[in-house]
């Protein structure tokens, strides 16, 4: 008798607008399916800040996307309630251990509702916004985190937000038995924090600010489409868009990232949830 296979939530809070980061996860879960046996993942989709909808605690694990707009944009909104009871109820179930652990991966929108549900640091505007492939720099405890581990610092990241995190309160991160795993770039003649760009909260649950699903040929194809391009130059320069292609197309940037983290996450969640597939 085939064993079930193993069950993956994305929870899309991308409101439908339209996006690059859907596709990417879609494309992650088909490329690694061979982890969850021959058959593969079995991917239910939840269009939380759309509909409402949100997974209950039987899925092995869980990929909260990114999403337009503000963080606070659900604030007092059933959407949003219903996505912390999801989030409360994920904990519950993982604190009881009666069960296999549910593994939990948060990407950048998703990552600072996280920080904002667990009062983990301040999220607040950045005075410009931050758009492009980035150095994230890791920490001691992010270098040795499954995640990154083995990995070249700094990795290189896609960071496209309006939003970031700060004043991260580390008395609440010891509490939940976290650590911040990385920061952003370094900016010696820009006298303001670096903001955190990956914290995880427990051995199941894990947030990076920016997106480690994006892939370099469909940021590619999506960058060179006419319309895309001169919105970009218009906004950010000639410049600044020639140096993200280079970055795109040149393997020691973004591929080494999106090679690594959402992979190692789904093969974590799998030795977790079915030890016997390892």
């Amino acid at each position: 008798m085939a064993s079930p296979r193993i069950r993956v939530a994305v929870i899309d809070l991308y409101n439908r607008i339209q996006n690059e980061g859907m596709r990417a996860i879609r494309e992650l879960l088909e490329a690694n399916a061979d982890l969850s046996g021959p058959d593969g993942f079995e991917v239910e989709v939840f269009e939380t800040r759309f509909d409402g909808s949100v997974p209950d605690t039987s899925f092995d694990a869980y990929i909260s996307t990114g999403g337009p707009g503000s963080p606070w944009d659900g604030e007092g909104k059933p959407w949003e309630a219903r996505y912390f009871r999801w989030l409360d109820s994920v904990r519950d179930h993982n604190a009881r251990g009666t069960e296999s652990p549910r593994s939990v991966l948060f990407i950048c929108h998703s990552f600072q509702m996280m920080v904002r549900y667990f009062k983990l640091g301040s999220v607040i505007p950045r005075g410009s916004r931050s758009f492009g492939i980035f150095p994230v720099h890791l920490t001691a405890a992010g270098a040795q985190d499954p995640l990154f581990e083995g990995l070249e610092d700094p990795i290189y990241a896609a960071d496209f937000r309006d939003w970031q995190v700060v004043q991260p309160n580390h008395d609440r991160i010891d509490e939940l038995g976290g650590s911040i795993l990385a920061l952003e770039k370094k900016r010696p003649h820009v006298p303001l924090e670096r903001a955190v760009m990956g914290i995880r909260i427990s051995e199941h649950m894990v947030g990076v600010q920016f997106h480690p699903e994006a892939d370099p040929p469909g940021m590619i194809r999506h960058f060179r489409k006419p319309d895309r391009a001169d919105k970009v130059v218009m906004e950010h320069g000639i410049e600044k868009y020639k140096r993200m292609l280079a970055r795109m197309e040149d393997p020691s940037f973004l591929k080494r990232t999106h090679d690594a983290v959402i992979p190692r996450f789904l093969a974590r969640a799998v030795a977790k949830a079915r030890p016997e597939l390892v």
